[in-house]
């Protein structure tokens, strides 16, 4: 598309990498590394719930704030995990996944010109949230093997404009879990300098060392933090575009503004779905992440036997590997010659930096597949020190 037809903004968004890495393993036959969904379905009573909810009729425009049962369950879940109570009816929103819920609330808490402080690699719906709000980033890097960043760095990032600060936990790209020392660090900052946060938690559930904390749970946070999660990545049914908002009223009713706008409203019987999976047994989750947990060490452990540099995520669906030890150094022209030379797709993390010196050389690996998905793909990257 010629840049003339887009909004300035917007330039540096054209087709997601995810898009093109896709898009790249269906015309070659590739495995599908890149892009983070399953190759298998999610538990089967919320399936049949879905089923059940079209059977019974639930196919028209559900209420604009989420069918009540489910804000219900999102409160419920709020509550189970972390202890934090949530307003059903005037603290929660549900959303057409979290994407939607992070743009709602950038278009609506910001106006041109504020300021966002967040870490890179980031997520690149977080950035174009930002500039479609047309706000400006302030980035704070995250450095590999442990993805800690300076607390200098962080303080110095904040300005007499700074807004808000997004804080993405389990992290993707990078599978960071912050603990509780960061996070206590980055509350302290955000009420020193009166700030918003969007936290992005969609991967509460998927952390494998260490805790899950919600930044709402520290002190002085839960008045300032709208909290985005959604049912794709805990229920393994991405494609369903279920998410959430858990916020203030002030805030929530803020958000909405923006997201009445956007999709207006989603997904009804899946609505119906999603708050069956909320209250499913613990038995559940400890499942999805053992599961995936041993998934992750197939994966990171492969790598490393293939001659990459893997750095063992804490949590997420990702694994970033450093490509050097295998002659190459970059990893974008990587990535695109991967299906050639191996038939294996994957993502190249530079397009989640600004400063894409920090991220040339590394590559990022889903392992949200079958077991026997990650062994074919491990044989067959074995192979690609020989073939460069």
């Amino acid at each position: 598309m010629p840049e003339r037809l887009l909004n300035p903004w917007l330039v540096e968004f054209g087709t997601t990498i995810f898009a093109e890495m896709s898009a790249l393993a269906t015309a070659t036959g590739a495995i599908n590394l890149g892009q983070g969904f399953p190759d298998t379905d999610g538990p089967a009573e919320v399936a049949d719930a879905a089923v059940a909810a079209i059977r019974a009729g639930h196919n028209q425009y559900p209420p604009g704030l989420g069918i009540a049962d489910l804000r219900l369950a999102v409160a419920e879940h709020q509550e189970r995990f972390y202890g934090l109570e949530f307003d059903p009816d005037t603290e929660v929103l549900i959303t057409a996944g979290a994407t939607e819920a992070i743009a709602g609330a950038m278009l609506s808490l910001l106006v041109p010109g504020d300021e966002v402080v967040l870490f890179e690699p980031y997520y690149d719906s977080h950035v174009a949230g930002i500039a479609m709000a047309r706000a400006e980033r302030r980035l704070v890097t995250l450095r590999p093997p442990h993805y800690r960043f300076d607390p200098d760095e962080l303080a110095a990032a904040i300005g007499p404009r700074t807004r808000m600060m997004v804080v993405n936990s389990p992290h993707n790209p990078t599978g960071k879990v912050f603990d509780r020392q960061e996070l206590e660090f980055i509350a302290e900052l955000c009420r020193r300098h009166d700030l918003l946060v969007v936290t992005d938690e969609v991967y509460e559930h998927l952390a494998y060392d260490g805790t899950h904390i919600p930044l709402a749970t520290l002190p002085g946070m839960r008045e300032r933090t709208i909290t985005v999660s959604s049912a794709g990545k805990t229920f393994s049914f991405t494609g369903w575009k279920v998410g959430w908002v858990c916020a203030p009223a002030e805030l929530r009713a803020a958000v909405t503004a923006a997201k009445q706008f956007l999709t207006y409203v989603n997904g009804a019987p899946f609505q119906h779905a999603v708050a069956v999976g909320l209250r499913l047994g613990d038995d559940y989750f400890d499942g999805l992440r053992a599961g995936l947990r041993a998934r992750r060490d197939q994966l990171t452990d492969g790598l490393a036997a293939a001659g990459f540099e893997p750095y063992r995520p804490a949590g997420t669906y990702f694994v970033t590997a450093d490509v050097r030890p295998l002659g190459f150094d970059d990893g974008m022209a990587l990535c695109r010659r991967l299906p050639e030379l191996c038939g294996v797709v994957a993502v190249p993390n530079v397009v989640f930096y600004d400063n894409e010196h920090e991220g040339r050389h590394l590559v990022r690996f889903a392992f949200c597949k079958r077991p026997e998905v990650l062994e074919e793909a491990v044989a067959r990257l074995s192979k690609l020190g020989d073939r460069r």
